[in-house]
């Protein structure tokens, strides 16, 4: 299947990039976060013992040997954990490295420009493991380096696909430069700060997203469209956008789920299938408030409550029970 899909249909297949982050935490985090939970048991133990001392006539302790043994291992726990700050900045920046777009000025990025900053980043992170001498797992390391080809890839392949449909589209270039410079950054930060959830590059992408919107509505272009221009724009670029996968570990994990549900039910009854069909594919609603099936047959579809509501004859009325007891008791 992958090799028809490589070679037939001319598809893209690259590595997950969830998996290949957690491949990269692997690696050396554990170890990293030994090493700073042993310094600060060692300060606690220190200013324990310094706590305990008491100077002449129980007075504050004198005792320049501990006190000084308390600074070293306060020092210590600042150093390891400032190399571990130094190590989740790098991998924030991997994070932010595979997009389309460069995050500080907006401006494309290329899969050869991509995979040189993500080679620099993995090639930091071994560096700061040698300098500090913690441990790291070089396999764990090889696997990443040798994903990084494929997962820059991604970004030549989604854009390959943005100049095809400017192609169809036959418009001028300036027209196609305002199309990749202005209006896909800005739609492209916007989708990506309501799907991020880490508040660190949340701030990054909004600075981003509000620089790169700035310039976008100072565009001649943008100031000369209509409302409903730019609309019809701004949709063809949502298209565009959420065609960027990073990672398919969520529709991953949903199967997994399901499969999970499955095992300790033993089994799932077969309507039950096409029920979740139906609510997955005409009721599950995206941000922007579309279903999978509005998306895929972009046309719009009647509410499913009210088509299933509408389905639904007229109860009958519960049948009246006769009281036999009280007509008894009226006969006797």
């Amino acid at each position: 299947m992958i090799q028809l899909a490589e070679k037939g249909l001319e598809c893209l297949s690259m590595p997950d990039f969830f998996h290949c982050m957690h491949d990269l935490v692997k690696s050396s985090a554990l170890s990293l976060a030994r090493h700073v939970r042993h310094a600060r048991q060692e300060l606690a133990k220190a200013e324990g013992v310094l706590s305990k001392a008491t100077g002449p006539a129980g007075g504050p302790p004198d005792d320049s040997e501990a006190q000084n043994r308390v600074e070293g291992k306060r020092a210590a726990v600042q150093r390891w954990e400032g190399v571990q700050s130094t190590y989740r900045d790098h991998l924030e920046t991997i994070s932010l490295t595979l997009h389309p777009f460069h995050l500080y000025d907006s401006s494309p990025q290329t899969s050869a420009q991509v995979h040189s900053r993500l080679h620099a980043e993995v090639a930091a992170m071994e560096t700061l493991a040698q300098g500090h001498e913690f441990p790291v797992r070089h396999d764990m390391l090889k696997k990443v380096r040798h994903q990084l080809p494929a997962l820059a890839a991604l970004v030549d392949f989604w854009w390959a696909g943005v100049e095809q449909d400017l192609e169809q589209a036959t418009i001028s270039a300036p027209w196609r430069q305002w199309a990749r410079e202005c209006l896909l950054p800005w739609v492209y930060w916007e989708h990506q700060v309501a799907h991020t959830r880490c508040a660190r590059r949340k701030a990054k992408m909004q600075r981003a997203w509000a620089e790169v919107r700035c310039a976008c509505d100072q565009h001649v272009i943008t100031q000369r469209l209509a409302p409903h221009g730019l609309a019809d724009w701004k949709a063809w670029a949502t298209e565009q956008v959420t065609a960027f996968q990073r990672t398919s570990s969520a529709v991953e994990g949903r199967n997994g789920a399901l499969a999970q549900l499955h095992h300790n039910q033993r089994g799932l009854p077969k309507q039950r299938y096409k029920v979740w069909t139906v609510l997955h594919n005409f009721d599950c609603r995206a941000p922007d408030g579309t279903t999978p099936a509005v998306r895929f047959f972009r046309r719009t579809f009647p509410d499913l409550f009210e088509t299933v509501l509408s389905q639904i004859e007229v109860l009958p009325r519960p049948r009246q029970r006769k009281d036999h007891g009280g007509a008894k008791l009226l006969t006797s």
